[in-house]
């Protein structure tokens, strides 16, 4: 073309974004723009970026998060840094189980396992395109092509699994039967980091207990009297004059009959209720520790399903809060409830679904946590956290542990053990590292024991928690399981130049690679974490499908296109929460309007 022409070609006088974004999106995909050269020269910038869960589709808070990250990777990449910059999904778990469940509308618990999981499989394959191509309409420039991977894929299950040996043969994985947080609803044990606080409405009773050895009543105050069932003895502080005279003695329980101890200790609050203190099988983490110390045998009275087992008597086969009812009422027709009152207070509650839990005596797997608190303190302060605030995040809930890692999940849909068990001594038996990937319920170990045949092992039937294979990403990404089809070298590439995340998994993911990090490697798996915030509502509330305010960023796309969106995202500091406003995307579309014409 002559400079006439080019002179006599007359431009549009508005940036027509919907065609141009199609054209360059096409062009950075043929043409490999975002391919990583592992046999390149200089530095390498290589960044762990967050495999978002294909369970559901983007949300604004995506489309704000991943433009930022992509902004400081475009920038690395100016700088003339090699940019090796994957992209992933997060596939298994209960999010995928639930949506393909309503997908399919099918019950996991109707199927046999390899029929369901050959079910999500299928439906991941269907949906995972169209899903993928959100992140791509955003203008990200991650090598979509060439490294993306599922996070139950053969290669991510390897690497998942690997960890897990690892871990196994240092002797920071264990399993055993102890009580542990469950969720009734769905059917699994959990960990402390799918807690959430919720404020719940519930009643503060004053029920009255009878000392067995003098007749004398006393109260007691409890928000749970389903617990009367379970209530294995009695605690008074040893500085109560009030209550002095009970220590030693026995108490009846109401309507059930046991009698219990009654014991001096200081985790009795005088100023709480009555001041004398109910300890139940289970109620709390303050219950599992009080039997602990006393050395009492657990009454547990609540089935995994959530019903009132043989324990609870009449109340046996009801429902958690139809027991609790009954049992308000009858306490109040035998006269023992002296007062009711209408509360709200905080109870923990399932992250994925809502349900207060409980705590269960299950036999699952830990990952050894609290015994290694001040390293992972110390692992933390190794890393550049951007903005240096939001490392106080990461320190406080460290120094608040108070659980080992549960690892172990009752569900179909996720990566399994490499373990299997011995019939005969219970020991556990490992998967050999050059058989994994590897499936316990369909495979069998490399190498049995002395004195073992088939017919004298069983599988792990549990698969693992969706973020110990999370927590790997860094090396799933860097080929630490040295796949030959790979061309990556993991000592090459770990650690991981930069870690973009929210705000709000940094008490998951953060923290959980950092373990890892340190468990595999001695070391922390990056230089360098950036933390975004969250996409509020105009009106400064947090969006969410619940309170009718999301938005779906496709529609923002549609209206303005990912230039006007990414101008958006711009307007907030790192760590900051940003408020939508349809102006601030008015005032980017001029912008891209202005560079057009320029």
């Amino acid at each position: 073309m002559t400079q006439d022409d080019l002179k006599n070609k007359e431009m549009p006088q508005n940036y027509d974004f919907a065609e141009a974004e199609k054209k360059w999106q096409r062009y950075w995909e043929e043409n490999d723009i975002y391919k990583f050269d592992p046999a390149g020269d200089g530095e390498i910038y290589s960044v762990d970026t967050p495999p978002p869960t294909v369970s559901g589709n983007m949300h604004l808070g995506h489309a704000f998060s991943y433009s930022q990250e992509d902004f400081v990777v475009r920038f690395q990449r100016m700088l003339g840094k090699r940019v090796f910059y994957p992209f992933g999904t997060d596939d298994n778990g209960l999010p995928t189980e639930r949506l393909v469940e309503k997908l399919k509308k099918v019950k996991s618990t109707r199927m046999t396992r390899p029929e369901f999981v050959k079910l999500c499989h299928e439906t991941i394959t269907e949906i995972k395109p169209d899903f993928i191509q959100d992140w791509k309409d955003i203008g990200m420039s991650c090598d979509f092509k060439n490294t993306t991977y599922s996070t139950i894929d053969p290669h991510c299950i390897k690497t998942a699994q690997r960890s897990l040996l690892d871990l196994y043969k240092k002797g920071l994985i264990v399993r055993q039967a102890a009580p542990s947080m469950w969720c009734v609803n769905c059917q699994t044990a959990i960990a402390q980091a799918e807690l959430e606080d919720a404020d719940l409405n519930s009643t503060f009773n004053d029920v009255t207990f009878r000392i067995v050895e003098s007749k004398e009543e006393i109260t007691i105050a409890t928000t749970r009297p389903e617990l009367l069932a379970a209530c294995v003895c009695v605690f008074v502080h040893p500085t109560d004059k009030r209550y002095h005279h009970l220590i030693g003695k026995t108490a009846m329980v109401p309507l059930f009959h046991q009698e219990v101890p009654i014991f001096a200790d200081e985790s009795a609050d005088p100023e709480k209720g009555s001041g004398i203190l109910m300890i139940c099988s289970y109620g709390d983490r303050f219950d599992v520790d009080a039997i602990n110390r006393k050395r009492l045998d657990p009454r547990v009275c609540i089935t995994r399903q959530g019903l009132m087992n043989e324990n609870a008597g009449k109340y046996e086969g009801m429902k958690i809060v139809d027991a609790r009812k009954a049992i308000l009422a009858d306490l109040e027709d035998a006269g023992l409830l002296t007062s009711k009152k209408q509360i709200t207070h905080v109870v923990n509650v399932h992250d994925k679904c809502g349900t207060a839990i409980e705590f269960l005596a299950t036999e699952q797997w830990f990952i050894k946590i609290l015994e290694h608190k001040q390293q992972l303190l110390e692992s933390g302060n190794s890393i550049n956290w951007y903005p240096k605030s939001m490392k106080a995040r990461y320190d406080n809930w460290v120094q608040n542990l108070n659980w080992d890692w549960c690892i172990s999940r009752q569900r179909h849909f996720g990566v399994p053990f490499p373990f299997w068990f011995s019939k005969k001594t219970g020991e556990v038996i490992l998967a050999d590292e050059s058989q994994l990937p590897v499936d316990p319920i369909s495979d069998i170990p490399k190498t049995l024991p002395d004195g073992h045949m088939i017919e004298d092992i069983e599988p792990e039937n549990d698969v693992m928690d969706t973020w110990a294979t999370s927590s790997v990403s860094p090396q799933i990404t860097t080929n630490w399981v040295d796949n030959k089809e790979n061309a990556l070298s993991f000592k090459d590439m770990y650690p991981m130049t930069m870690r973009p995340q929210a705000h709000d998994i940094i008490r998951t993911w953060a923290f959980y690679t950092i373990v890892k990090g340190m468990y595999h490697h001695d070391m922390s798996p990056w230089k360098d974490i950036v933390i975004s915030g969250h996409v509020l509502d105009p009106k400064g509330n947090k969006m969410s499908k619940s309170k009718g305010n999301a938005i779906n960023p496709r529609s923002v796309l549609e209206k303005f296109g990912s230039d006007a969106l990414r101008f958006w995202a711009a307007g907030s500091k790192l760590g900051d929460d940003l408020p939508f406003l349809e102006k601030d995307l008015v005032t980017g579309r001029k912008m891209v309007t202005k560079l057009w014409n320029a």
